[in-house]
């Protein structure tokens, strides 16, 4: 299962993406499945279907998220 860090600001970390995920293991770690898709829910690219790696300038973390400590 893939393992992605929030830090990097993609759409599986973001609280807008609707595809299945899981916090990972780690602090700020987001795990997914290799073909995961989901729908963007109220972001700019609201309705469409975007892959874990998509980015845009609108990313607000998963509240699911802790970021490791300083």
């Amino acid at each position: 299962m893939p393992v992605q860090p929030a830090d990097r600001k993609r759409c599986v970390s973001c609280k807008r993406w609707g595809g299945a995920r899981k916090p990972g293991a780690n602090p700020g770690e987001v795990e997914y499945e290799d073909d995961a898709r989901g729908p963007c829910n109220e972001g700019p690219w609201h309705g469409t279907l975007r892959g874990p790696r998509n980015a845009c300038g609108q990313w607000v973390m998963w509240a699911e998220l802790t970021l490791p400590d300083a």
